[in-house]
């Protein structure tokens, strides 16, 4: 055999065992099922938004506290986070700041800088991220932002505080689907992430196995554009596949709402062969399932999260998709923002939801794991059920929500404990 030729041979062989080592480490789709490395890939994880703020660099963050939180994490064997790499805009009614697009195609390096060491750190943990890309919402600037930018006109916030209606702000952020200038500053932006290199790791974010999936955005809907929203979504992740093969792509739509005005269904909108896997939310409170100030609607609440559950299978795994929960969560009994109240009714809620999906999974389901929402960690709200103000700690509620509704603390030990006990069930189980 020619000698040049062998030792061409000898390198292609290794490249291509290389490239199969690498490859394997990517969470990838069977069926309807998620594996990693050949093996079954399910898991219980958390949100955890404000990764990227808490990492980011100089005065901006805090990373003594993000690895803190993601060490508490860990330890509660939680294996998945649902992370945020975009906000936009500087300063915004119910927007937490800094952001990290402060202008169209101008970034602030140290927020860049603050989603390179969360997904470094992440990576020491063996934690795999979801990474959402945008955001129907305004907490994080969002699709309105770029509307904004282009348009030149300002977004008309809800009167949240006072009860206001949100239609002109919804209005607003579904004009985003037809505006072509704001959604290719969106695909800009896409770009710009997914071809992004790590300035720790040294890898390109296409090419980083702890990315699990990128996320087209936080709960988009459709209104009254459905059809452009579904004709968004289809070029959308076309658009992240012809630029990444590796990594998954999902919605991050809530599947169906509680409100058909929403204009979104699980499997209509996940119909498209770049969609990898689909994604639902929960939201017994929001969707006036339950009152907290009325402990009796909690049994009811019970029942329609069961009966929504098997509607959102039934459409997964027509499609023949996973499925993952990744939004639910219960305030604090009767409503009360402050830390020392009691989570009794959220310790039940949460219980039911991880054992129906270790069952789910147990069974061979199209449920392959869930997200609750939200991690708080070690802070706490300054202004208990107030809103999100400059300058006050992060936790799990964004700034348009009252801050202490939905958030886990670490001083939460009878949630922490349930999440724990059900993260070693789910661990059992999938080394059986």
């Amino acid at each position: 055999m020619n000698k040049q030729y062998l030792t061409y041979l000898i390198f292609w062989i290794s490249c291509q065992a290389l490239f199969a080592q690498t490859s394997s480490n990517f969470v990838t789709v069977k069926d309807k099922n998620f594996e990693l490395r050949g093996k079954p890939y399910k898991y219980i994880g958390t949100n955890l938004w404000y990764g990227m703020n808490l990492g980011a660099s100089g005065t901006s963050g805090n990373r003594e506290r993000l690895v803190q939180e993601l060490n508490q994490l860990q330890q509660l064997g939680l294996t998945n986070l649902r992370i945020m790499a975009s906000s936009e805009g500087v300063d915004g009614s119910y927007q937490n700041t800094l952001a990290l697009q402060t202008a169209p195609g101008q970034y602030n390096d140290e927020m860049l800088a603050g989603l390179d060491f969360l997904l470094s750190e992440m990576g020491k943990r063996n934690m795999k991220a979801v990474v959402c890309l945008g955001n129907f919402w305004m907490w994080s600037g969002g699709f309105a932002q770029y509307v904004s930018w282009v348009d030149g006109t300002k977004t008309p916030y809800p009167e949240i505080e006072d009860g206001g209606t949100w239609d002109p702000f919804i209005q607003y952020a579904q004009s985003f689907y037809t505006n072509p200038k704001a959604m290719q500053m969106y695909y800009d932006h896409i770009e710009f992430i997914i071809n992004r290199t790590n300035t720790i790791t040294g890898k390109k974010y296409k090419e980083d196995p702890v990315i699990m999936a990128w996320q087209l955005s936080n709960e988009p809907r459709g209104y009254d554009s459905v059809k452009e929203y579904r004709k968004w979504v289809k070029k959308s992740a076309r658009f992240i596949k012809s630029m990444d093969k590796n990594h998954l792509v999902s919605i991050g739509s809530e599947g169906n709402a509680s409100n058909p005005r929403a204009g979104i269904d699980l499997y209509r909108d996940n119909k498209s062969r770049h969609i990898d896997y689909c994604t639902t939310h929960i939201w017994i409170q929001n969707w006036s399932w339950y009152q907290p100030e009325k402990a009796e609607t909690f049994d009811q609440a019970v029942k329609k999260t069961f009966k929504y559950i098997e509607d959102q299978k039934a459409k997964a795994q027509k499609l023949n998709k996973p499925m993952v929960i990744e939004e639910f969560g219960v305030s604090r009994d009767e409503g009360i923002f402050e830390p020392s109240a009691s989570i009794n009714f959220r310790d039940r809620y949460f219980e039911i939801l991880f054992k129906k999906v270790v069952d789910e999974i147990d069974a061979n389901s199209a449920i392959q794991g869930c997200n609750f929402w939200s991690w708080g960690g070690n802070e706490k709200p300054n202004s208990p059920g107030g809103f999100w103000q400059k300058g006050d700690p992060l936790i799990g509620d964004p700034a348009h929500e009252r801050q202490g509704w939905y958030s886990i603390y670490n001083t939460d030990k009878s949630t922490l404990k349930i999440i724990e006990e059900y993260t070693a069930k789910l661990q059992s189980k999938l080394l059986q």
